[in-house]
């Protein structure tokens, strides 16, 4: 009896030892990879005092009071626009408020470059706040002439924020804000 205990134990040791062979597998390295379509604009022509080129792959929404939303279906993210009329010396506080709404994702930010942007031929200035990091927008900016129009816009995607998971799709989607920027013109 005490053979077989043996023989019993040597074989499920030897049994063990074979089957623990570690096969090593290489995996190859990978990154993700995000393809958008390129981007081709053309111009919008709204009732609203003011016109812009837009990307083809974005749908937009017409809004009360000259708002709109720009939707991107494919990234889940929408641009939201929204007009005033400069009156009654307004300009400094529209300007506080977009500033202020821009800064209230601080919080969250891990960095927030701005860009002035100055056409002067067109009569359009403006700021361009680039938010990096969790927080609810990736992108606001305000565009106006100074005198008549003010146009201010928020970008924001319909899923809790992941920066690093979102990136590719906020660099796709600023350069198309720097583009509705760049085209602006007023009536």
């Amino acid at each position: 009896m005490n053979i077989k205990k043996y023989l019993f134990l040597f074989l499920a040791g030897l049994f063990i030892f074979a089957s623990c062979k570690d096969d090593v597998l290489v995996k190859p390295s990978a990154m993700l990879r995000l393809d958008y379509p390129i981007a081709t604009y053309h111009t919008v022509e709204t009732v609203c005092p003011y016109s812009f080129s837009i990307n083809d792959h974005a749908k937009l929404i017409q809004k009360k009071n000259c708002g709109l939303n720009i939707n991107y279906p494919n990234m889940k993210a929408t641009l939201y626009l929204t007009y005033q009329d400069v009156h009654n010396n307004n300009l400094d506080s529209l300007l506080q408020d977009a500033q202020k709404l821009a800064y209230e994702h601080t919080i969250k930010a891990n960095s927030m470059p701005e860009q002035p942007f100055v056409n002067p031929e067109k009569g359009v200035y403006g700021m361009f706040y680039m938010i990096n990091g969790n927080a609810a927008t990736q992108a606001e900016f305000y565009v106006t002439d100074s005198i008549n129009h003010f146009l201010n816009g928020a970008l924001y995607f319909d899923a809790k924020p992941n920066f690093d998971s979102i990136y590719p799709a906020v660099e796709y989607l600023r350069e198309d804000i720097r583009k509705i920027m760049e085209t602006v013109t007023w009536e």
